[in-house]
């Protein structure tokens, strides 16, 4: 289920949750301020930690969030904000793999 998220963190700037369901893979330094805005704690920044070690992290929060989890990558996208977000663990998928 993880596959995507290990593919993609590696390239990631930052990793962010917002302690319930939203957890982000912060993709360039634009979207790592801007989730720094809006206050998202923890925040953890690839200077922090090792990919491997963000992966570890990611998988600790998805476990602790409530059904609603996600994680998805973000990307800055001038032009179209909304295409800047790559769903790499959809809503509701680790519930269809417990079925």
């Amino acid at each position: 289920m993880f596959d995507l998220v290990e593919e993609r963190v590696g390239e990631a700037k930052a990793i962010a949750w917002d302690t319930c369901h939203k957890i982000y893979l912060l993709m360039d330094d634009e979207q790592v301020e801007l989730m720094r805005g809006y206050g998202y704690d923890p925040l953890i920044t690839s200077d922090e930690m090792t990919p491997a070690e963000m992966l570890e992290t990611l998988k600790d929060w998805y476990e602790s969030s409530c059904f609603l989890r996600f994680i998805d990558a973000v990307s800055t996208d001038h032009e179209d904000p909304n295409r800047g977000f790559e769903t790499l663990i959809g809503q509701g998928e680790s519930e269809e793999d417990d079925d």
